[in-house]
């Protein structure tokens, strides 16, 4: 039988703020996206030492997608245009939908920058569908109690967004997608469902192998279309994260936090920043302001 990976991408180093590394895995010059999931940054795990930065993100913008939190360890803390401002912690969920434009911050709660704290998590972008590209922004949080779990040959299982072996998340979409976050004990073995046309395996913890391949911390495997997949477990055990769904309708375009299918609704966004269109986010009254190029 062939090598069930049609693709291997490997993240690449990037600095999200002093200190704060990230792997950015997608988008990659190999392949813009997997299913609609067309931005993954990867990022810990780290410990902070109390007094220390930790994240902090001011306000931004997006358009035309929808981000994804999710968290192994630390915490982060979430302020929206909408005057939402929510926690999310280890096993939850944030999903906020951009679409015609939203503003947000993430940062480092005062209370662990104090005590210290160890930060492992990861965040995807979306890609909206044509229809919704620009449809109202919205925010959404899922504890993780309420996230579908279970077990499969001695790993946790849980799925963060969409749909998956008859399993239906809550969390908000706009496309076939699913999203599972796998923990693996060593030498473990998972089936990864073939039921969604393109589908990804991301290592954030340990090793995995699937095939004749040994996958580490950072790499994606983009899996060939249409049979089950078998992961096993590296002797550390390994976390992942299973992501895909139906393949998007048409390419986007991506400048800075915006993405859409029309570069002309790009460049609105970019004015629309500078000249300071966007509505604020309450209780954060900093801004990034939009990049030279």
């Amino acid at each position: 039988m062939t090598d069930p990976i049609e693709l291997l991408i490997q993240g690449r180093a990037h600095e999200l703020g002093p200190g704060f590394a990230v792997r950015r895995v997608l988008p990659s010059v190999k392949r813009r996206m997997v299913g609609p999931f067309i931005f993954l940054d990867h990022f810990g795990p780290m410990t902070v030492a109390p007094g220390g930065d930790g994240m902090s993100v001011r306000p931004h913008p997006h358009i035309g997608l929808a981000t994804v939190t999710y968290l192994f360890e630390g915490g982060i803390f979430h302020r929206d245009s909408l005057g939402y401002a929510q926690a999310i912690r280890p096993g939850d969920v944030n999903w906020m939908t951009a679409g015609s434009g939203i503003a947000h911050s993430e940062r480092t709660e005062d209370e662990m920058r104090r005590d210290g704290f160890r930060m492992h998590g990861v965040q995807t972008w979306v890609a909206l569908p044509h229809a919704y590209e620009e449809t109202a922004p919205a925010f959404q949080h899922v504890a993780a109690a309420d996230l579908p779990t279970w077990q499969e040959g001695g790993s946790q299982m849980r799925l963060i967004v969409g749909t998956y072996e008859g399993r239906t998340a809550p969390t908000t979409h706009f496309s076939p997608i699913f999203y599972v976050a796998a923990e693996m004990p060593a030498a473990a073995r998972i089936t990864v469902s073939p039921e969604h046309a393109e589908r990804g395996i991301y290592v954030s913890h340990g090793s995995a192998i699937v095939g004749d391949t040994h996958l580490g911390i950072g790499d994606l495997a983009v899996l060939e279309q249409g049979r089950p997949v078998e992961v096993l477990a590296g002797a550390d055990g390994a976390k992942l994260m299973l992501l895909g769904g139906a393949a998007m309708d048409g390419p986007r375009h991506i400048w800075w936090n915006f993405v859409s299918s029309s570069k002309e609704r790009i460049e609105k966004a970019k004015s629309d920043w500078k000249e300071g269109r966007f509505a604020k986010v309450p209780g954060d009254p900093e801004f990034i302001p939009l990049p030279e190029r």
